[in-house]
């Protein structure tokens, strides 16, 4: 596990400070008509290896923010956000959302073998108890999208994937169905949307909780390049390292000669050059306008 050295979390006046993720600052609402509420802030942190990096990438929470709300209309469900009407000192990167029981499971569907679940697959034929046919290689699309639930790790310890029967375990059968429903359906629709722009969305993860009535709601945030593996579809060829629009830039960078950084030191990543910075930047707001068409 990585020193995540997750800087202090700014004060907001009339909140009280929860959490800090490796991206994410949540706050209760203590005060006005959404008192009780969470505000949920994306900063501009970038992490990698289980490190939160000491750079930062300009614009990063804004362009997460808006994608997320962007997906969320398209999408139509139950979600979590009540209010984009936030403290001007997060205005644009953040939301006011429903507090949820949350559910201590990420949802995780695949549409294309790579990452995790191909080491799993290579190992066992299998990603998280689902069999797969033989032959399959790095970038494969899948028969039919699959639901490979991960355990949520500690901030800074890997999720591990798990078997359905795994979340059976931990939220019953009834819930686990309608994780499983819910993933499978988002994704379809949301992998449909991005292909039409000629995006692959490969993979990705989703994070849902209850309300007190027991509505499963999707929370957290949606369809970005952190949470979500895209990829160029005109670029896609299975066999090889897909091109794609994400963090990937930092991590090449990071294991190159040229950071002079050793990934099994156990010391901190160094400073990210202007370059690699801008570059990540780029892709992210190549993201955003491929996805939605509109400029950032």
């Amino acid at each position: 596990m990585g020193d995540l050295n997750i800087p202090a979390a700014p004060a907001i006046p009339g909140t009280t400070h929860l959490h800090s993720g490796k991206v994410r600052d949540l706050y209760r609402i203590d005060v006005g008509e959404h008192a009780g509420r969470l505000l949920m802030v994306a900063s501009d942190r970038i992490s990698a290896y289980d490190y939160v990096l000491e750079s930062t990438i300009p614009d990063k929470g804004e362009i997460l923010t808006r994608m997320s709300l962007w997906w969320f209309e398209q999408l139509g469900v139950e979600n979590h956000v009540i209010s984009i009407e936030v403290p001007d000192a997060v205005r644009g990167r953040a939301v006011i959302c429903e507090s949820l029981d949350m559910f201590p499971v990420e949802c995780v569907a695949r549409g294309y073998l790579t990452g995790s679940g191909l080491v799993d697959y290579q190992a066992t034929g299998a990603v998280c108890g689902v069999e797969l046919p033989a032959g399959l290689i790095d970038a494969s699309r899948l028969p039919e999208p699959i639901f490979t639930p991960a355990a949520k790790a500690a901030v800074g310890d890997h999720d591990e994937n798990v078997s359905f029967d795994a979340v059976v375990s931990v939220v019953g059968s009834e819930v686990a169905e309608a994780l499983r429903t819910a993933t499978l359906d988002i994704y379809g629709r949301a992998e449909e949307l991005a292909r039409q722009r000629g995006i692959i969305l490969a993979d990705t993860k989703f994070e849902f909780g209850a309300r007190a009535d027991g509505t499963i709601v999707l929370a957290d945030e949606v369809l970005t390049p952190d949470s979500s593996r895209f990829w160029p579809a005109a670029e896609w060829e299975p066999g090889k390292v897909q091109a794609s629009y994400d963090k990937q830039i930092v991590r090449n960078w990071l294991t190159s000669p040229a950071s002079g950084w050793d990934k099994a030191s156990g010391e901190a990543p160094p400073l990210l050059p202007e370059d690699v910075i801008a570059l990540t930047r780029a892709k992210y707001v190549e993201a955003y306008e491929t996805l939605t068409g509109l400029r950032f």
